[in-house]
């Protein structure tokens, strides 16, 4: 290790040097490609259904499965890197994407390519933990860490809207397997540089690991999640009412087994303080509205303007100008403020940028539509990028692997609840919005209208855009909430 060191009489935290920084920008690769995994199959879904010819169920679980083995075990492999270590466990992880790759770009049957995504989700599981952990250990300084978590926040938000900007690209001049075999440059030069320049971190004395706890929280959340997304996509389902309930009452065994053992995978009582527990809420409640609108922008941008999937995608990538100019002017501004004004400040930003968006018509140019997606993501990306680091920063580092583990999981759930939520707002807007004499299909979503008649499809689109006003009314309140939250919670919160 590098750090530099300050001595004398209130000498402050250790001071990361060049070493520290490139392995940051080591760390870089794997979530940037795990995050982009999350998007990767949006354009390349036509081209695997004309080659493997999977049922529509099958053509679901291609798509889903990776998210839900990635959300359900993040618990588990932060712990378990707690424990091994960190980099023994992004390396391993490292290795087992790749391999997981290969297989997903060869797969010959819809069953092997859902068991490689499968996969896919494990070895991301076993990454996205380790590289929040190991920022923990390498940045000692606050100020230092914080820089590092705002480029941290700006490369996972940023995959998520590349992968189907890249994976548009590739299917232009090659397969659909392409989009799996670009992982393997990264995540190869990741296994050479990663024993450079990444240090082993792990707990003290972590104790053995606990299997049964590990089973209950992916019982826990796979339920939970696949529930939720269940109802947001087709509305009101027992069998995923049953799932939501069974999910809660595992995870009400799962916390109060935690309360019990000697050495938790959860801390309860980190969780418990504000400084921890509070970002982890906030946090939450920034990717409901993150996820929730984004799936109507999408739609706006592709059914209503006409936009093709991979120009769409493109136009989907300006709203990052503003979080790559606001995410680090919040981190400069957090070291003279409490962080809990500036957080608040940031979802009050982006309530602005919501409430702008809930006035535009089909008349509106896209520059306005574009501006309004630059404003609220600008204000949510700051606020989740001190969130985090506050988070980072209030755990110890011993536990660093499962604290960053929950922080995401929450991340994933608030993900899960955005489109259940504004998903819900929304589609009630639409339906009221269109009139009683068209198709049924045309009345429940836009999609059933896109081959009904241009009268049919025209007030189609026109109840869309109300629809996604609404949903607009709705994140902007949320994010009013979530203001108050910040400041009420975090305000004062040691910073660790």
């Amino acid at each position: 290790m590098t750090l530099t060191t300050s001595s004398g009489p209130g000498a402050g935290p250790a001071l990361a040097g060049r070493r520290e920084w490139a392995a940051l920008g080591v760390l870089m690769l794997p979530l940037l490609l795990v995050s982009m995994d999350i998007s990767v199959l949006y354009f390349a879904i036509p081209s695997i259904a004309a080659d493997l010819r999977p049922g529509a169920t099958e053509q679901l679980w291609i798509l889903d499965m990776y998210g839900f083995v990635l959300a359900g075990l993040l618990i588990t492999m932060g712990a378990l890197g707690d424990r091994v270590g960190r980099r023994r466990l992004l390396l391993g992880g490292a290795a087992l994407f790749g391999l997981a790759s290969v297989a997903a770009a060869y797969a010959h049957s819809p069953g092997t390519l859902i068991g490689a995504r499968a996969l896919l989700g494990v070895a991301g599981a076993c990454l996205m933990p380790s590289t929040l952990a190991l920022i923990r250990n390498l940045f000692h300084d606050p100020a230092q860490r914080a820089r590092a978590v705002t480029l941290w926040t700006a490369v996972m938000a940023s995959g998520i809207s590349l992968g189907p900007v890249v994976s548009g690209a590739l299917l232009e001049h090659f397969w659909w397997g392409s989009v799996f075999l670009v992982n393997l440059p990264a995540m190869g030069l990741l296994l050479i540089l990663g024993p450079l320049l990444l240090p082993e971190s792990k707990g003290v004395g972590g104790g053995r690991f606990d299997l049964f706890s590990s089973l209950l929280s992916l019982a826990a959340l796979l339920p939970l999640i696949h529930g939720i997304k269940s109802l947001a996509e087709d509305g009101w389902d027992p069998v995923a009412g049953l799932g939501i309930g069974a999910g809660v009452l595992l995870a009400v065994v799962f916390v109060r087994r935690q309360g019990r053992l000697a050495q938790p995978m959860v801390d309860l009582g980190l969780i418990r303080q504000r400084a921890y527990g509070g970002s982890v809420l906030v946090n939450l409640l920034a990717m409901v509205a993150t996820v929730g609108f984004a799936v109507f922008l999408t739609q706006y941008l592709q059914s209503v303007l006409g936009q093709s999937p991979f120009e769409a995608a493109l136009w989907s990538l300006v709203p990052t100008g503003g979080v790559l100019v606001a995410a680090p002017l919040a981190a400069a501004l957090a070291r003279r403020v409490d962080r809990a004004y500036i957080m608040g400040g940031g979802f009050l930003v982006a309530a602005v940028g919501f409430g702008w968006l809930a006035g535009i018509d089909r008349a509106t140019p896209l520059w306005v539509v574009l501006v309004g997606g630059c404003v609220y993501a600008a204000g949510l990306v700051s606020a989740m990028t001190l969130a985090t680091e506050l988070a980072l920063g209030a755990a110890p580092p011993e536990r660093a692997g499962s604290a960053a583990a929950v922080l995401e999981s929450g991340q994933e759930l608030g993900g899960a609840l955005g489109m259940a939520v504004l998903g819900s707002i929304g589609a009630a807007v639409y339906s009221a919005a269109m009139p009683a004499s068209a198709p049924a299909a045309a009345r429940e979503t836009l999609g059933g209208a896109l081959g009904s008649p241009p009268g049919v499809l025209d007030a189609a689109r026109s109840a869309f855009v109300e629809a996604m006003g609404g949903a607009a009314v709705g994140a902007c309140l949320l994010m009013l909430v979530a203001a108050g939250v910040a400041v009420v919670l975090l305000r004062g919160a040691s910073r660790g």
